[in-house]
């Protein structure tokens, strides 16, 4: 099974990987702070049809003149470029406030992101920190702004989170490595239908839900294949399903 899933993380995490991913927004930047607000607006966004995010989060950063950190800086509660918006269940309230709660973040608390998850896991309670953050941003939160920020509480699987923070402390072809306050062995397997059908197929998960149990449950046991890196079989975990899918 090692050999298995290390052959195919040599197969797909690769340069070629980037371009139908969304950690193609995060490789569009080269100022950090461009790339860790990029990165994490795309990450909130990746939900539903890839195709369908892609061409939002285009739009979004397209509306932002691809410099995510001034329009941040400049944004204000009257703007309405966004006016418009909409993506699922997602509209101009939920980006509104998504925006401002980052302009409070990078503006007036004159910190950034890698602090806020920094100072988060060092009280131990590094996703409830964030979300505390963005929601008391937002007094009466709509439905779409509650889907971007999954109550940790709930148990769900966190995957956005997850991958965001992979593409943030891995190093390599695909992830950016911008971020050091946590190693690459801390890291959980972003969760989402796809790794989940594939890895119990594989037998390499036993809980039938897919929640933060299960997430657990697959880190440790990916682990076992590598203890320094196991998100890395994000990567071979998606390759599998491609590959089963190429067999049909």
């Amino acid at each position: 099974m090692k050999q298995y899933l290390d052959n195919l993380v040599k197969k797909y995490e690769t340069k070629d990987f980037i371009k139908n991913d969304p950690v193609q927004f995060a490789h569009r930047f080269s100022k950090k702070q461009d790339i860790e607000i990029a990165s994490f607006i795309a990450a909130l966004f990746s939900f539903g049809r890839r195709e369908a995010f892609i061409q939002k989060l285009n739009l979004i950063f397209e509306i932002m003149h691809n410099s995510p950190f001034e329009y941040i800086l400049e944004y204000h509660k009257n703007q309405k470029e966004f006016s418009s918006f909409v993506y699922r269940f997602v509209k101009y309230p939920d980006i509104n406030s998504l925006l401002l709660a980052l302009n409070k973040l990078y503006r007036e608390d004159n910190s950034s992101l890698e602090e806020l998850f920094c100072n988060g896991y060092r009280q131990n309670k590094m996703f409830e920190a964030v979300n505390d953050f963005f929601y008391s941003t937002v007094k009466t939160p709509e439905l779409g702004f509650c889907h971007l920020f999954a109550k940790v509480e709930n148990g769900g699987a966190l995957k956005r989170m997850n991958m965001f923070l992979r593409w943030m402390i891995r190093r390599g072809p695909v992830d950016i490595g911008l971020w050091d306050f946590i190693g690459a062995d801390k890291l959980l397997i972003p969760l989402d239908t796809h790794v989940a059908r594939v890895s119990r197929e594989l037998g390499l998960l036993s809980r039938k839900s897919n929640d933060f149990k299960s997430v657990v449950e697959l880190t440790e046991k990916l682990k076992e294949f590598d203890e320094s890196d196991p998100v890395k079989y994000d990567f071979a975990l998606f390759g599998a399903g491609i590959d089963q899918n190429n067999d049909l």
